[in-house]
């Protein structure tokens, strides 16, 4: 069996200060405070059903507002699975998964191409969590495809109750990651491109 793909960033700024680990064969635990509640949750959850392990702590001036939080942790989640993926010899590449959560369903599709590009359509009918505002799903997909470098694409086909939205997007882009980053034993040598880089 391969070594366990591993990574651990941190990053500090006058806004945020992120210590990250992640492992991408991992069982699904969690530990993670980022100061925020619901985006706790969503993180945990995000670990659960990727089957990564991850423990993250980021202290960001949350007394302003929720955004730097939500994108600096986008930022080094993504760059952490660019880490921990290595050279991507053997991955699958291509990951997607269609999630429904009660009365929603989202479509979560994502190819670890190393461009990135944010294909979202979201509108939901209530945007807020609480004081979490659901805008804020979308900054942190940019801030992960950006740091992935990565296409994701994230459609909200249905749906009425926030939580259950934003449950669905997190949920989806955790199994579809684990579906991209799963090494596929029939190439576990070779890149999953014509081109012979990604």
């Amino acid at each position: 069996m391969a070594s366990r793909r591993i990574a651990t960033l941190s990053r500090k700024t006058a806004e945020t200060d992120i210590q990250l680990t992640l492992a991408l064969d991992g069982r699904g635990t969690a530990k993670v405070d980022t100061g925020i509640p619901f985006f706790n949750h969503m993180l945990e959850l995000f670990a659960r059903h990727g089957l990564f392990d991850l423990e993250l702590k980021a202290v960001g001036d949350v007394d302003v507002d929720y955004h730097h939080t939500v994108e600096d942790v986008g930022l080094v989640l993504g760059s952490a699975i660019r880490e921990a993926v290595g050279d991507k010899l053997g991955i699958r590449r291509y990951g997607f998964f269609l999630l429904p959560m009660d009365e929603t369903l989202a479509r979560v599709v994502v190819d670890l191409s190393g461009r990135a590009c944010l294909a979202y359509e979201v509108v939901a009918p209530t945007m807020f969590v609480r004081d979490f505002n659901l805008i804020l799903v979308k900054e942190f997909c940019r801030a992960f495809s950006n740091a992935l470098g990565c296409n994701l694409h994230v459609t909200l086909l249905y749906g009425e109750e926030p939580h259950h939205i934003a449950e669905a997007i997190f949920k989806g882009l955790a199994r579809a990651l684990d579906m991209a980053t799963q090494i596929d034993p029939r190439a576990a040598d070779s890149l999953p491109s014509t081109k012979g880089s990604l």
